[in-house]
């Protein structure tokens, strides 16, 4: 079957991939949104020709309408526009890739209209899983994961029963600073941290992987995809990136999904599931595959995945403090404001300084971030006067 899907964060890592997947699969593209990148837009637009597209403001709109003035589409702006473009009629499939917490409401808009939802956007149940799974529930959605390790969870629960779970297994690269020392890390430059020896993808994501923020995050996520407790999620370092992710049974079974590391397939399997479709991928070769290993995560010397356990223990709206925390110290860390280490640094003090919410609503989610936000700019200036 010819779906239809809409793209949230068309112009981001995942965004642009995702359209590459739809045009190998011959999938009609109904709306598009994106941040500032008009240039690209513009291009999307050109070749598959959606109904609506929605940018972040104002002028970028003007701009690609006149640019665009002989095209059928519509433009949008702002929040709003992004709702329009997540709420569209007829759309099979919505894949949510808007970066940050930005991605919340129109994830939201998608999932009370009962939409299936292919989710890359981490934040959005980092911030918000108590609201965005009962909100799935009361409206029916469906959450089908993209990242590559709850995609491979996913896959390996299909014909299973989730109480027969005894864990979950994510595994983390280790991103491009596995085996240093603290003392090292204290000399890292935004060069470095980008350079991912495994997955091409976005700035923000790239350094929560260096980081282990990352993993945090989808410890968190995965939690509420998967309705199970902390203390049946397991992270483990899985340097060649091939294994990503396994879920062990009661029997002592463990059921693991392999690939190449290539963001094309998860994103494939969402946008077609609960089928699967050849593509012209690069596929696995086992015999090439020498050595597959697996080691504990360092959380003394990479704390920010035991503050994602610690936020998520203390649950309410810990999470999404923790969250924009961390989105404020990668930023100045990428702007060059703000050193490698003090990431942390920074999203502890937040942390340590907040008294969660008991059972947000989106309200009080909203405050949260901002006031964190906040916290976490005066937190940074202090590590760096």
């Amino acid at each position: 079957m010819k779906k239809k899907i809409v793209v949230l964060g068309c112009t981001g890592s995942i965004g642009t991939q995702t359209l590459e997947v739809a045009a190998e699969l011959g999938y009609e593209v109904l709306g598009l949104s994106a941040g500032s990148n008009i240039d690209l837009l513009e291009k999307q637009v050109l070749e598959f020709k959606p109904e609506v597209v929605s940018v972040r403001d104002d002028k970028a709109a003007e701009e690609l309408e006149k640019r665009l003035k002989s095209s059928a589409t519509r433009v949008l702006s702002g929040e709003e526009g992004a709702i329009h473009v997540a709420e569209m009629d007829g759309a099979d499939v919505v894949v949510s890739a808007i970066v940050g917490i930005a991605g919340l409401k129109p994830t939201l808009a998608a999932i009370r209209k009962g939409r299936t939802v292919a989710l890359a956007n981490k934040e959005t149940l980092v911030a918000a899983g108590v609201l965005v799974t009962r909100e799935a529930k009361e409206s029916g959605a469906v959450i089908i994961p993209v990242d590559s390790e709850h995609s491979a969870i996913f896959q390996c629960l299909q014909g299973n029963r989730r109480e027969q779970v005894e864990k979950l297994i994510l595994t983390a690269s280790g991103g491009p600073f596995r085996g240093m020392t603290r003392q090292e890390l204290e000399k890292v430059t935004v060069e470095q941290a980008l350079a991912h020896p495994n997955w091409n993808m976005g700035n923000k994501i790239t350094i929560d992987s260096a980081t282990l923020m990352n993993k945090g995050l989808e410890v968190i996520e995965a939690r509420w995809l998967f309705d199970l407790p902390p203390e049946k999620i397991q992270v483990l370092v899985h340097p060649q990136s091939i294994v990503h992710s396994a879920v062990e049974y009661v029997d002592g079974s463990v059921i693991a999904q392999l690939a190449l590391p290539d963001m094309r397939l998860p994103i494939q399997y969402a946008l077609t599931w609960p089928d699967r479709l050849a593509n012209s991928f690069s596929r696995l070769d086992l015999l090439r595959c020498s050595q597959l290993t697996f080691e504990e995560p360092d959380t003394d010397t990479f704390p920010c995945l035991r503050l994602a356990f610690e936020a998520l223990a203390a649950g309410g709206t810990m999470p999404a403090v923790m969250n924009a925390a961390n989105e404020t110290a990668v930023e100045l860390f990428l702007s060059r404001r703000n050193k490698f280490h003090h990431i942390p640094r920074i999203i502890d003090t937040v942390m340590s300084a907040h008294s969660p919410v008991e059972n947000p609503d989106l309200e009080d989610i909203e405050k949260a971030d901002s006031w964190a936000r906040t916290q976490a700019l005066k937190a940074a200036a202090s590590l760096n006067r």
